[in-house]
């Protein structure tokens, strides 16, 4: 079936170009619309071909839409400067304004390697290391002074997040911590014994883990799980509300999202983590014990009594010590480079990958600090 041609409007766009008592001006008529398209392009080349600086008189404009508009810029950008609109409409202003014509940039040159890129690149990643620690910084004086303003009104705190938050970390992460907790205290244990074998010290083996356990190994690892897991979860949370502007409707509503969001997810994470850490240390021993039997002939009676004269109090108060610490560094960057989401899912995956790499990373950094330290006080 044939279709009926198009029949362009009347009223065609032109202009006239005339000499008036401050200079030459340039009087619009007719449509400038996209149906107008090759007479707006021939009234543009007009314009352009009058050269000097005009008056563009837009009083005598019947319509005037986006395609008009941006050969309208576009024209005024290529005449000489000084050229300016008169006596536009001023819905003739706005759309004038957002189609504002830039031109294209052009294209950059391809650089050539030069031997100090990798110092400059170094420099650049340092500079932006300071940058992010001086934002984790200043959100933590953020996160302080919401938990002082929830200290002053405290029936402003949210009780029931605070509840869910410790479920979601505590309760429903406990299992795969201990799991893996108790593999990695088999594995540890049987490489123990195997070394140990040769020189007939295999029983020295509940000394290592149970220390090694303790100390060190019961914490790390359930800072690192709990960063991939719990940490993962807070940057993907806030980061989804920012993308649906959902902090921003908080904010207009007179809500501190700090105190609405972060503070009970930090403090869920400093309470659940010292529990997470103490249930992994038990799962680690218990894969040790189980370890030993098997491949060192150790009895659990033999176990346990070694463990008792191998460790004592103060090697669990320091893996239990470093606990809130690690919650607290997770906490801040997890809830930082959720606040940094911009509006795509890009931006959302680049951050939460940010937050899990940096929170591993600063959990190690904690750690081997507070080894220093309980070494240097002999603790």
């Amino acid at each position: 079936m044939p279709t009926a041609p198009i029949t362009r409007g009347a009223d065609p766009a032109r202009v006239a170009v005339e000499r008036v008592r401050d200079g030459v001006a340039a009087r619009l008529a007719g449509r400038w619309t996209a149906d107008q398209a090759p007479a707006v392009e021939a009234a543009a080349a007009e314009m352009l071909a009058a050269g000097g600086p005009l008056i563009i008189d837009l009083s005598g404009l019947a319509r005037l839409d986006t395609l008009g508009a941006w050969v309208l810029e576009r024209t005024r950008a290529r005449l000489a400067p000084g050229t300016a609109y008169a006596g536009a409409a001023p819905e003739h202003l706005i759309l004038l304004r957002e189609v504002a014509y830039r031109e294209a940039l052009p294209p950059s040159r391809r650089r050539r390697f030069h031997p100090l890129d990798p110092v400059a690149s170094l420099g650049s990643g340092v500079r932006s290391l300071g940058r992010e620690g001086l934002a984790g910084l200043s959100f933590l004086g953020e996160v302080v002074a919401g938990c002082l303003r929830v200290l002053a009104r405290p029936r402003s705190f949210r009780g029931p997040a605070l509840v869910n938050q410790v479920e979601q970390i505590a309760l429903r992460g406990a299992p795969i911590i201990m799991l893996i907790s108790f593999l990695v205290g088999c594995i540890v244990t049987q490489q123990g014994i195997i070394q140990l074998q040769r020189f007939g010290a295999q029983t020295y083996v509940v000394n290592m883990i149970g220390i090694l356990t303790l100390r060190e190994l019961g914490v790390l690892l359930t800072s690192i799980m709990v960063a991939g897991r719990s940490g993962s979860a807070f940057t993907a949370e806030i980061g989804s509300m920012r993308m649906r502007e959902e902090v921003d409707a908080l904010r207009v509503m007179g809500l501190d999202p700090i105190e609405i969001l972060i503070v009970p997810r930090i403090i869920a994470l400093m309470l659940a983590l010292p529990l997470l850490a103490f249930l992994a240390d038990l799962a680690a021993l218990a894969g040790g014990a189980l370890t030993s039997f098997l491949y060192g002939g150790l009895s659990l009676e033999a176990f346990t009594f070694r463990l008792q004269n191998a460790i004592g109090f103060r090697h669990l108060a320091i893996g239990l010590i470093k606990a809130p610490f690690m919650a607290l560094i997770i906490g801040i960057i997890a809830s930082v480079e959720g606040f940094m989401v911009e509006g795509s899912a890009e931006s959302l995956g680049r951050h939460v990958t940010a937050s899990v790499v940096k929170s591993i990373f600063m959990v190690i950094v904690l750690d081997g600090l507070f080894a220093v330290f309980f070494a240097a006080i002999d603790f």
